[in-house]
C-alpha cells in the first residue's frame, strides 16, 4: 500500500468534502471554513496536486494491489468533485454581471478573461504586488501606535487625480492585520491610478466600540488631507472592508460627518462616495448594544453600496448579508448592488481565484458608475423593478452627489491616468 498516496488522497478528500458540503454552527462552521476555503477558491491547484501524486504512484507501480486501486478510484472521485467546484466558481462572473445590471440599472458586463489572465489565475494564485505599484508602509494616522498605522499603494508613475480606496481588514474586532485581505483589489486599482490605503485599527480587548469606527473616520480624514501628496483626488473616497471591516465600511458610509464619532477632529470631512462590503457582519458588536449595528443605521441618504457574500460562508451565514442588502434597498435612494457568490466561503478574497477576479472586475464597474455620477440616474432607469438574489434594487442617488465636493463629475480613471504628472515622494517606508 502506498501510504504517502493514501494520505494525500485522504487529506484532499477531506478538503473537497467541506468545499462541497459546508457545515454550520460555531464549531463545525470553523472546521468547514478552515478545511474548505483553499479548495473552494483554488480547485485547479488541488486537482494538479492530486494528479501529480497519482502519476507518481502509477509510475512507481504502486497501484497494482486492489487496495491501491481503491485509493486511485477515490482520487478519481475527488478529481471529478474538484472539476465541479471549479465550474461552480466560474458561475460567479455571470452572477456578478446580473447583480451589476440589476443594481445599477444599466447593462454592466465585467471585463472578459483574456488568455493571459486565465494563465495568471492558474499559475499565480497568490496575489503579488506588481512592480509598477509602490507601497509606502506604516504611516501613523492617529495616536494609538501600531493600531493606528496605514499602508499606501500607488502607481509608481504617480498619475494625478485618481480616486482613493480605503480597505479595512477583518478579524472579528479582536484580530487581523492590514494588507492581508483583498490584495488583488488594492493592487489592481493602484495599477489603474488609484491611491489605495489599508490600515490597522484598535481592537478588543484593549478598546471598545466605537473606537474602531472612530479610527476609520481618522483614516478617511487622513486620506482627504494627504492622499493628494500621492497624486490622488481626495474628494473621491471609496471605503471597503472584509468581514468586520465591512461592518466598519458600512458604518462609516452611514455616519458621514457625525461629530460624536470624530472626537478632536469634528470639522474633518469624512464623507465617502461609495462603500464595498465583502462577506460582512452587520449586526451588533458584542455587548455594546443596538447602536453598534449597521442594520440599525441604514437610511435613505446612504451612498452607493456593493455587497458581496458567499452562499457557503460558514463563519457569517449569507442570511446576514441578504437582510442587510434588503433593508438597504428599501431605504436608500442610491444604488445597491448585491452579489451572492455561488460556493464562496468566508475570506474568499485571500487568493487570486477566478471568483475574486470576477468580483474585482465588478467592483471596477461599480466604482466607475458611483464616481462618475452614473449611479445617480439608476433608479429612474430601473423604475420599480425588483432584483433577484444576485442583484440589488436601487433608486436614485442624492442630488448633491455623495462624497464629492462640488457638482462636476470627475473624469474617468483612464483619463486621469493619461494626464499623469510626477509628484514629490511623501514620507514613509516604501516597498
Amino acid at each position: 500500500m502506498p501510504y504517502g498516496y493514501l494520505i494525500t488522497v485522504a487529506v484532499t478528500g477531506w478538503f473537497v468534502f467541506f468545499a462541497l458540503v459546508p457545515l454550520h454552527g460555531r464549531f463545525l462552521g470553523r472546521i468547514s471554513f478552515r478545511s474548505g476555503l483553499v479548495v473552494s477558491e483554488l480547485p485547479f491547484a488541488a486537482l494538479a496536486w492530486l494528479s501529480l501524486w497519482t502519476a507518481v504512484a502509477a509510475a512507481q507501480g504502486d497501484l497494482a494491489a486492489p487496495a491501491a486501486q481503491a485509493v486511485a478510484a477515490a482520487a478519481s472521485a475527488a478529481g471529478i468533485a474538484l472539476v465541479a467546484i471549479a465550474r461552480r466558481s466560474a458561475r460567479a462572473r455571470p452572477v456578478i454581471d446580473q447583480a451589476l445590471a440589476a443594481g445599477l440599472g444599466v447593462p454592466a458586463a465585467t471585463a472578459p478573461l483574456t488568455w493571459r489572465r486565465r494563465a495568471a489565475l492558474l499559475l499565480a494564485p497568490l496575489p503579488v504586488r506588481p512592480l509598477h505599484v509602490r507601497r509606502v508602509r506604516n504611516i501613523a494616522y492617529g495616536p494609538a501606535g501600531e493600531r493606528n498605522l496605514l499602508d499606501v499603494h500607488h502607481h509608481r508613475s504617480r498619475p494625478a487625480g485618481g480616486p482613493v480606496l480605503i480597505h479595512l481588514h477583518g478579524g472579528g474586532f479582536t484580530g487581523g492585520r492590514k494588507g492581508r485581505e483583498a490584495r488583488l483589489l488594492t493592487h489592481r486599482l493602484a495599477g489603474r491610478g488609484w491611491v489605495c490605503i489599508s490600515a490597522t485599527y484598535r481592537l478588543r480587548p484593549g478598546s471598545r466600540y466605537p473606537d474602531p469606527l472612530v479610527d476609520t473616520k481618522r483614516i478617511i480624514a487622513w486620506a482627504r488631507a494627504h492622499a493628494g501628496e500621492y497624486g490622488a483626488d481626495p474628494s473621491m473616497v471609496v471605503v471597503s472592508g472584509s468581514s468586520a471591516g465591512a461592518h466598519l465600511a458600512a458604518m462609516a458610509a452611514f455616519t458621514q460627518g457625525d461629530p460624536a464619532l470624530q472626537p478632536g477632529f469634528e470639522d474633518a470631512d469624512t464623507s465617502v462616495a461609495a462603500a464595498v462590503c465583502l462577506y460582512g457582519y452587520y449586526g451588533e458588536v458584542y455587548e455594546d448594544g443596538p447602536a453598534t449595528s449597521a442594520l440599525e443605521h441604514v437610511h435613505d441618504g446612504a451612498p452607493p453600496f456593493l455587497v458581496a457574500h458567499g452562499d457557503h460562508d460558514t463563519c457569517m451565514p449569507v442570511d446576514e448579508a441578504r437582510a442587510f442588502a434588503g433593508r438597504l434597498r428599501a431605504a436608500s435612494r442610491a444604488p445597491v448592488v448585491y452579489a451572492e457568490l455561488p460556493g464562496a466561503q468566508h475570506c474568499f478574497d485571500l487568493f487570486r481565484s477566478p471568483r475574486f477576479e470576477a468580483l474585482v472586475d465588478g467592483i471596477e464597474v461599480f466604482t466607475a458608475h458611483a464616481l462618475a455620477g452614473d449611479a445617480g440616474d439608476a433608479g429612474a432607469r430601473r423604475g420599480e423593478a425588483d432584483g433577484d438574489e444576485a442583484g440589488g434594487v436601487s433608486g436614485r442617488s442624492p442630488a448633491d452627489g455623495a462624497g464629492r465636493r462640488g457638482g462636476t463629475p470627475p473624469r474617468s480613471a483612464a483619463a486621469r491616468a493619461a494626464g499623469a504628472r510626477p509628484a514629490a515622494p511623501p514620507p514613509g517606508r516604501s516597498g
